[in-house]
């Protein structure tokens, strides 16, 4: 692994490849952090606490009243500094489905104990109230979380965009200005020579990175997103996150064009599948295909109880295109399905539906989209249950361009 500013030893055809080296780099150098295995996360390392406390040597901070840091593990020590300040911390909600910001309110007399739990995962669940788009939100700093970024200020994330919609949607609120700096929180092997080719005018950059040993300016000039584009954003992205469709509306009132990806004649035939091609082909590592789906008659079948209507055999949720399957096989015989759903949810990718097949050490997940299914995928695959390392990837129709529902195996 290239050590800070330096250029990883093999060449970087695309962020995916940066994202893999840098998660195996963190796993097999003992960097890496709980929750574990970070691939497919923004990775949480050992010193990130220390790397927060740098927020403190910056006048952006000290003058700041309301700052937004993601939810991510190693901003955890942020948002303390950040609350015990007394100062507003904004949170986005989990993966924006009910709003944009969570203000985390701490109990009156908050001890330096309880400050730490509000700035927990848990904590932000405790101790939120949302803020809707009329709350007038304010945010004169921001921290984001990185896989990877470069001097210059460039930064790649997961994968999934959000923190680059999340700044987006501040820009359309008006709870950010041109001159609102963005600050990241990284370990020393994250920093690392990024070409500004794979950067897309969507991509946000970053003002600040703060490591363990340094805290680095980047004096990058590169404009950040001037606001929601809506030729960038699907349909199904609408359908996920209802804030972005009251924006849109807000937005289409204005007169702006807010004409989506798919509703443009030139794109009009373009597929989630092909769309989404390069996080399918990274998060399918291993050379062989797993089933499409599980025998009827053999199933352990966990329903959701949100939507009854779920139909795991068949899974479609009302209102939407067919879930993503993954397949996870090399289950130990002596696992019960109780165990690896315990596993779930310590790594926070429980499914809407499961289909446990243990006689044939094999399991069926479905997910509500294909971002949480590539986070399951990423963090279930080569992890120990029972001292196997499970196999997981998309079931075989996930993977079939055009294929809209799970095919039975036979």
């Amino acid at each position: 692994m290239a050590g800070p500013g330096r250029a990883l030893p093999s060449a970087l055809p695309s962020k995916w490849d940066i994202r893999e080296k840098v998660w195996e780099h963190l796993e097999a150098s003992g960097l890496a952090d709980f929750p574990r295995p970070v691939r497919g996360r923004i990775p949480n390392f050992k010193g990130a606490s220390h790397a927060a406390t740098r927020l403190l040597g910056l006048q952006e901070f000290r003058a700041a009243r309301s700052v937004k840091i993601n939810p991510d593990a190693p901003q955890r020590n942020a948002r303390f500094l950040t609350l015990e300040a007394r100062k507003t911390l904004l949170v986005p909600t989990p993966r924006l489905r009910t709003g944009l910001f969570n203000r985390i309110v701490p109990p009156p007399g908050a001890t330096k104990e309880i400050l730490r739990r509000c700035a927990t995962s848990q904590g932000v669940r405790d101790y939120s109230v949302p803020v809707g788009l009329d709350g007038k939100a304010q945010v004169d700093l921001v921290v984001v979380g990185s896989v990877a970024v470069s001097e210059k200020g460039w930064r790649i994330g997961k994968g999934e965009g959000y923190a680059d919609m999340e700044y987006a949607m501040m820009v359309s609120m008006g709870a950010v200005q041109e001159d609102t700096p963005v600050v990241t929180i990284v370990h020393d092997c994250q920093v690392l020579d990024i070409a500004e080719e794979l950067m897309d005018d969507h991509d946000l950059t970053v003002d600040y990175i703060l490591t363990p040993t340094r805290t680095i300016q980047t004096n990058c000039k590169r404009p950040k997103p001037q606001g929601i584009m809506w030729h960038k954003v699907s349909s199904e992205m609408l359908g996920k996150i209802p804030i972005l469709k009251t924006l849109r509306c807000r937005e289409k009132q204005a007169g702006k064009d807010v004409t989506l990806r798919d509703e443009h004649p030139a794109l009009a035939n373009t597929n989630r599948a092909t769309i989404s091609s390069k996080k399918v082909m990274a998060a399918n590592t291993q050379p062989c295909s797993a089933p499409a789906s599980a025998p009827v008659g053999q199933r352990h079948v966990e329903s959701d109880p949100v939507n009854p209507k779920f139909d795991p055999v068949n899974p479609k949720l009302e209102g939407s295109d067919t879930v993503t399957t993954v397949y996870v096989g090399n289950l130990p015989g002596s696992l019960r399905v109780s165990e690896l759903k315990s596993a779930l949810r310590e790594l926070q990718v429980v499914p809407v539906g499961l289909n446990w097949q243990g006689a044939q050490h094999r399991a069926f997940l479905h997910y509500r989209d294909q971002g949480a299914a590539h986070r399951a995928v990423s963090s279930l695959q080569g992890l120990s249950l029972g001292g196997n390392a499970l196999r997981a990837e998309l079931a075989k129709s996930q993977r079939s361009k055009g294929q809209g529902e799970i095919n039975s195996h036979k």
